[in-house]
């Protein structure tokens, strides 16, 4: 029992990258410094070499420079397989990353991320597991010590590169006095809610002479890429951008200025202020090398907002001391043997009650994987490694839709029987908000049916393709959709983000509306900026 719940050294799961003598190169700096940049370069200067990506946006967005750059280059994510004759690289996402494999060169980015509370393992098992004689990690300094610390326990030699950002960010000390006609071509509006980016972008396009692109998490990589496409094209009237933090990860964008509505969201339980973690690299999006506008700017709406902003970007990393861990289906499966006839949710939680970490792992949070075992406890006839797979998903727990779909494709799994999309395709871009979240969760629920593809027997889900062609469909008309939005978000769409309301508009009847008499009060304000250099 102690034996099956024992997850210290996990340096040790690995012998064969063990065996190696490998080198860690870390590219540690800010955005818009060059880390990636020196990292792909050798990446694709290697014999064979894989990019790890924590994003399926920004693997897609390797792929496609890589290959226009003259170096095959194939693209594995857990929905896509675009295999390119030829070509010794890969652009993975970092779950999907293969152990097996030898290779010259790898990329592991937003290395950071190992300090995730729920994908943190997937970035500790590439650094541990992956079999290359080089292996450059980009991110912040957040985990430097604990990357140093794991290269002494595996022998490995680490190589630190520092970087600063090419330009300072700008911190505009005048905000936008609560006035969204101050908002200028080039601008980026980041909102940590559904409703307030569709009420920014309705006020803006209102109000002041500007189209709006649209950028939110719960959109489709291939939607989100048109709607950057959209935003940097300087040759159309869609000059402003409206996001969400989406827009801080993965995505390569020619953004003047980064205005933040508020800094302050709904965490799941209460409003909080934006980590400052998070503010940084949301932030440092404004400027970029060799676009329109190099020097980036960054300011609030809300004067009362500003000082926070700048505490925040003053604000050295904080220093993770812990990163995460999950275990293989073969530790499960080994636990499991010693706990019969208990379910998998069952499992799960025993697992977490008696596992055994050292001091530098934490075990990742599993509640989302907990809820769908749970639900799954309804299909008769799964095997322990279905239930883990199955698991695994890309779904929205709090999609009751996309749930039930899941559920559906489980029991016609369990029953041996070829698993249908049963879903129609829409015949037109959305007419209000309600037909757009459904949209959204449309193409959730494909982009699920092409994971589980790519995980289980392809006999199973034999309609991959036909999935494809709606995903892609459905991509578009989110596009058209967001492009043509004049409608109020449903509030049902928002649950209890609805909540979140800057404290300085809380009491205004439209949160939104042209304020000119506080415009004018606040005039008085120092209108010089201050250059504020990201640590």
């Amino acid at each position: 029992m102690v034996e099956s719940v024992d997850l210290m050294k996990p340096h040790t799961w690995f012998p064969f990258a063990r065996a190696m003598k490998r080198k860690i190169i870390y590219h540690c700096g800010p955005t818009n410094s060059g880390k990636t940049y020196n990292a792909l370069q050798r990446y694709m200067e290697a014999k064979k070499g894989i990019y790890c990506s924590p994003l399926r946006l920004l693997a897609m967005e390797v792929f496609d420079k890589v290959n226009g750059l003259g170096v095959y280059c194939s693209l594995l994510t857990g929905q896509e397989k675009k295999h390119v004759p030829f070509s010794n690289h890969v652009a993975w996402t970092v779950e999907m990353v293969s152990t097996d494999d030898m290779y010259d060169v790898t990329v592991i980015d937003e290395i950071q991320m190992m300090a995730d509370a729920h994908r943190g393992y997937a970035w500790t098992r590439a650094l541990l597991g992956l079999k290359a004689d080089e292996i450059h990690v980009c991110g912040d300094p957040s985990v430097l010590d604990i990357v140093r610390k794991i290269c002494s326990e595996t022998g490995d030699e680490l190589v630190e590169q520092h970087y600063e950002r090419f330009k300072p960010l700008v911190v505009e000390a005048k905000t936008l006095l609560g006035d969204l006609k101050n908002v200028r071509s080039g601008d980026c509006v980041v909102a940590f809610s559904r409703r307030e980016i569709f009420e920014v972008k309705m006020a803006i396009e209102k109000h002041a002479n500007h189209r709006c692109c649209i950028i939110y998490g719960a959109l489709p990589p291939e939607t989100r890429r048109q709607q950057a496409t959209l935003f940097n094209d300087p040759n159309n009237e869609f000059d402003v951008l409206v996001a969400s933090d989406a827009v801080g990860m993965g995505l390569n964008l020619n953004i003047r200025r980064i205005i933040f509505y508020t800094l302050s969201k709904y965490n799941g339980d209460r409003i909080v202020p934006v980590p400052a973690s998070q503010v940084k690299q949301i932030a440092g999006r404004a400027g970029r090398r060799g676009s329109r506008y190099p020097e980036g700017l960054t300011t609030t709406l809300q004067l009362e907002d500003l000082d926070y902003l700048i505490e925040c970007l003053k604000k050295p990393f904080d220093e993770a001391n812990k990163v995460g861990l999950f275990p293989f289906y073969e530790q499960v499966e080994f636990f499991a043997g010693q706990i019969p006839n208990s379910t998998f949710s069952e499992l799960l939680d025993r697992f977490g009650e008696n596992c055994r970490l050292d001091g530098s792992y934490f075990l990742c949070q599993y509640n989302h994987i907990k809820k769908i075992a749970n639900m799954m406890e309804k299909v008769q006839g799964l095997s322990l490694e279905d239930r883990f797979n199955f698991c695994f998903a890309p779904v929205n727990i709090r999609d009751p839709k996309a749930m039930y779909h899941l559920l559906k494709f489980a029991s016609s799994y369990a029953q041996a029987l070829p698993v249908n999309i049963a879903m129609g395709m829409p015949k037109c871009s959305a007419r209000n908000d309600s037909e757009l979240l459904d949209l959204e969760t449309r193409h959730q629920v494909l982009s699920m049916y092409m994971w589980l593809s790519n995980h289980f027997e392809n006999d199973k889900f034999p309609y991959f393709k036909k999935a494809e062609a709606m995903a892609t469909g459905i991509a578009e008309l989110l596009g058209e959709s967001l492009a043509n939005a004049r409608w109020k978000p449903d509030s049902r769409s928002v649950g209890k983000q609805q909540k979140v309301v800057p404290k300085s508009q809380g009491e205004v009847k439209d949160q939104l509306c042209i304020n000119t008499s506080s415009s004018r009060r606040r005039l008085q304000h120092d209108t010089a900026s201050l250059a504020v250099h990201v640590p």
